[in-house]
């Protein structure tokens, strides 16, 4: 097939790498714009484009789908199937209607639940056993199209959404071409997503970081798995701002908040309790709990807020 790729993060990098060791030829690659990153605001291409140029696939960076000028580019380029993974932009009709193949969304979740921006946190924050990856034919709202093919994943006790992120982005990867491949060949039946089992994610934002340790242990390991790398669970302790990056269910009991054990390093929740595996000070470096207690080290009954 020729394919028009659109893509933006990480995340739609293995994708884009399967395609363009494929048989398949890549005719352009669409990305979003350069932008400035870290404190010095230095112009940063994204994965995505860093990806296209090391394959020699010609790179646009439009800030806009809904003009003339786009859609002209791509009438031209004439693509076979546009295939899509965390673009970042939603593509109007006129758009979605130029490929003989349609539109191919690449997307971390099973459709229906967990439609928009993100699946993969949500998935990690709820406690979720399975999750998986879904392809679809992309329609004029957000992840509403039909359903192409589908693949499961468990998730780990332990596993926290950026791991899953990388996971399911290699998932996702082979999922694509098994869909282009069925397209090809007229194996796939499109099935229609069923809207009254739809549910949707909201952005994930510095709001859902502080713990409330009156919470289940479940509940709050799952917000510190959910929340990595970014933001970060968040607590203070003695007067100090502190990010908990990893923990470890527990069954043992206290006033939820207190430190109820220094080895390992465990506090008391709601129900049951948590070991801290690896914590952060504001403005210090990420260390696990047994260096971080040598350098400021806690008492039984100290406690977090």
């Amino acid at each position: 097939m020729n394919i028009v790729f659109m893509g933006t993060p990480d995340f739609a990098v293995p994708t884009l790498e399967k395609l363009a060791e494929s048989y398949h030829k890549i005719l352009a690659v669409y990305t979003q714009p350069d932008k400035p990153v870290g404190r010095k605001q230095l112009l940063t291409p994204p994965d995505v484009k860093v990806c296209a140029e090391k394959y020699n696939i010609p790179v646009f960076q439009p800030t806009t789908l809904r003009d003339e000028i786009s859609y002209k580019e791509l009438k031209k380029l004439n693509p076979d199937v546009i295939v899509v993974v965390a673009y970042g932009k939603i593509l109007p009709k006129d758009i979605l209607d130029i490929p003989k193949y349609g539109c191919v969304n690449v997307h971390a979740s099973l459709l229906p639940k967990y439609r928009g921006a993100s699946p993969i946190q949500h998935s990690v924050l709820n406690g979720d056993k399975i999750t998986g990856v879904t392809t679809m034919f992309m329609g004029e709202e957000m992840d509403t199209g039909d359903i192409l093919l589908t693949s499961e994943t468990e998730i780990g006790e332990n596993e926290t959404s950026a791991e899953l992120f990388d996971r399911l982005s290699l998932l996702g990867a082979d999922l694509l071409l098994e869909t282009l491949e069925g397209l090809e060949n007229s194996s796939i039946t499109p099935l229609k997503q069923d809207d009254s089992k739809a549910t949707y994610t909201v952005k994930i934002t510095k709001s859902m970081c502080p713990i409330d340790w009156t919470k289940t242990n479940f509940e709050i390991h799952n917000q510190v798995r959910g929340l990595q790398t970014w933001p970060v669970a968040t607590s203070t302790l003695n007067g100090k701002d502190i990010k908990v990056h990893s923990t470890f269910l527990c069954k043992k009991s206290g006033n939820a908040g207190e430190v109820i054990d220094l080895n390992p390093l465990t506090v008391a929740c709601g129900e049951g309790s948590l070991v801290i595996k690896e914590l952060q000070l504001n403005g210090k470096k990420r260390m696990d709990s047994k260096t971080f207690l040598l350098g400021h080290p806690l008492n039984i009954g100290d406690k977090f807020i």
